[in-house]
């Protein structure tokens, strides 16, 4: 199992939230490439940015930051936040992210999915699938879409789409684990690649997740809070390729 220490910016800062409420943002890191270059050292291979201002606004304030990281940190950057429509996509693509990571566009423009699986194949494309109570949400996790979370994975892997991450929103910056049931649900409903996001808070919740046969998992305020040693969690999970 892959795992993918995140890095969320806001206004050019290092910033994590609480399930994803922009009034409880506080900064984590005063150097994205910094602490990329951190992860690295710890083993990590990969790397999950989200861009919370092109999620929210569509206004990419905080691309050269992103940019700085791709170009320069070693690590395949799985990127999300504000991929909107066939611009985005491109920008993003060519600007060397590993991953692109398509979110509210999925349910609102569902064709900017296949342009991207067009242009840069199922390897290079996921799904971000946050769900709140069952169901999805939309433009910064601030809007209820009321599509059930499973009827989104099945709809996406119909159209060919390889990896979904999956955050319950609920737990996400919380602390207090990942949720199982939810993952193992969609274990069943689709064949997809599952990335799980969202309350990954100890080592025995990364053995469980890998023991579950998951592709991945992203670490997020467990790195930064200290509750979570991430060599130790790379070495549990296994080979990060």
């Amino acid at each position: 199992m892959i795992l993918l220490p995140a890095i969320d910016m806001k206004d050019g800062r290092c910033v994590r939230l609480k399930k994803g409420e922009f009034s409880t943002v506080s900064q984590v890191a005063n150097s994205a490439l910094e602490t990329a270059r951190a992860f690295a050292a710890a083993g990590a291979k990969w790397i999950h940015m989200v861009d919370l201002d092109g999620a929210r606004d569509g206004v990419r304030h905080n691309f050269p930051l992103i940019y700085e990281v791709i170009q320069q940190s070693g690590l395949s950057v799985e990127l999300g936040g504000g991929i909107k429509n066939e611009l985005d996509v491109i920008t993003i693509g060519e600007a060397g992210a590993a991953r692109m990571v398509i979110g509210s566009a999925a349910v609102t423009k569902p064709e900017v999915v296949d342009y991207a699986l067009r242009q840069y194949g199922p390897d290079r494309v996921a799904v971000g699938i946050d769900c709140l109570d069952g169901r999805v949400r939309t433009a910064g996790w601030e809007q209820d879409s009321g599509l059930d979370c499973l009827e989104l994975a099945r709809r996406m892997e119909e159209q060919g789409v390889k990896t979904l991450i999956f955050t319950d929103i609920a737990t996400d910056g919380m602390l207090s684990g990942p949720s199982f049931d939810q993952l193992a649900a969609l274990q069943k409903a689709v064949g997809c690649d599952i990335v799980a996001s969202g309350g990954v808070t100890t080592l025995d919740d990364v053995k469980r997740l890998r023991d579950m046969g998951l592709y991945g998992a992203i670490i997020g305020k467990a790195y930064y809070a200290g509750t979570l040693d991430l060599a130790e969690a790379i070495r549990e999970a296994g080979p990060q390729s």
